[in-house]
């Protein structure tokens, strides 16, 4: 470790408090933690985290910050929770979450990867509630949320990447994006900061998307610029083969910012059961130089990118049903996501794989959730 991994308890003590002192039975770290550790156990809902808070007993609230002997019930966790600065609560998680990334500092040869992608809380969304559709930084190898923004829909993620890249520290860090965000300036922004990008093209970018699908229709005339890496997988009742092609071609004559590389990647699926196939070309471009990223190192960043659902997006749904949450007033649907994705973010860096088997161990085991949020376990 670089330097010492910060401890979430610590942290939380930093979101203010906007309730008024009289009156205020409740610590609000206390019901933070509380949250967040019931969060680790697999209770979903702040009506299931007031029946966490009954259910492990005096021992265990103390240990939480709480000073009087019973839990919140579900509707101070709804008054609290809703009311709360988001801003804050966001700056304050993701402020752990680069700590701990800081703390856990990458290889000197690996390349540190920070995937941009959106998300819609269906549930909420059906309620129309404000905040049903978030815009997340989720960091390639430890899988923790560095940065999360509610939007109105999807077509305002372009509106809001820029307020998104100015809150994360992009220096030394690669930024991966769908093709929704391949925008000129938002190129510019991060080679700006110091980072670089890899970002798919589609056909809300028509010339590029062209010049790049005339190159590689001609590889013979750009032989020399070509450089290609490949991996096959096997699983999940299927097999896929991924190729990839980079090119440096196009340097010098792109006005695309930073543009160092562009790359072509053929993926053929093969379903095991029916033999169906299915392929398809995506094309893209990065700011990574050959010497700093090879084919392959190019695809991987690419895949991982596309992985963003299994560390995050479909954990979320899966094991804690965000999807079918309804939960719809004030800050509530992003502050139980903020929840969540540093409920997943300890369970990540404590090495867990199957979250949902973690939770289940972590209900068992209270103590073990709570010695993750830096609570001292006890003997029960």
């Amino acid at each position: 470790m670089t330097e010492p991994c910060p401890v979430l308890l610590e942290l939380l003590a930093e979101i203010p408090d906007f309730r008024q002192a009289q009156g205020r039975r409740h610590p609000l770290p206390a019901i933070l933690a509380l949250s967040v550790a019931a969060m680790l156990c697999g209770y979903r809902s702040y009506g299931a985290i007031a029946e966490w808070g009954r259910n492990y007993g005096t021992a265990m609230l103390r240990a939480l910050g709480f000073t009087h002997d019973t839990a919140p019930c579900a509707a101070t966790l709804n008054t609290v929770l809703r009311g709360l600065d988001i801003e804050a609560v966001e700056r304050v998680l993701a402020g752990w979450a680069e700590g701990v990334v800081a703390a856990t500092a990458a290889p000197p040869t690996a390349l540190e990867a920070i995937a941009i992608d959106g998300k819609t809380l269906r549930g909420s969304r059906r309620q129309k509630a404000p905040g049903a559709h978030l815009l997340s930084a989720l960091g390639h190898r430890l899988g923790l949320t560095v940065g999360q923004q509610a939007v109105a829909d999807k077509t305002n993620e372009i509106g809001a990447i820029g307020d998104m890249l100015g809150a994360l520290m992009l220096e030394n860090r690669v930024i991966t994006l769908d093709a929704l965000l391949t925008q000129h300036d938002v190129a510019q922004t991060i080679v700006d900061g110091g980072g670089d990008y890899v970002m798919i093209v589609k056909g809300n970018q028509p010339t590029l998307q062209e010049d790049i699908a005339a190159l590689f229709a001609a590889p013979e005339m750009v032989a020399e610029t070509l450089e290609s890496g490949a991996t096959l997988s096997i699983g999940h009742g299927r097999i896929e083969h991924r190729k990839i092609t980079t090119s440096t071609a196009l340097c010098g004559y792109s006005n695309w910012s930073g543009l160092a590389q562009v790359f072509a990647i053929e993926r053929a699926v093969t379903r095991k059961s029916s033999g169906e196939q299915r392929a398809e070309i995506v094309y893209g471009v990065t700011s990574l130089s050959r010497e700093r990223a090879s084919a392959a190192q190019v695809l991987e960043l690419v895949r991982a990118h596309w992985h963003i659902e299994n560390k995050s997006h479909w954990v979320r749904d899966v094991t804690y049903d965000q999807d079918r949450s309804q939960v719809r007033v004030g800050s509530i649907p992003q502050v139980m996501a903020a929840i969540r994705n540093t409920a997943i973010g300890l369970m990540r860096v404590a090495g867990e794989t199957n979250i949902a088997a973690a939770c289940r161990r972590f209900a068992a085991q209270p103590w073990s959730a709570l010695a993750l949020i830096g609570i001292t376990p006890r003997t029960e």
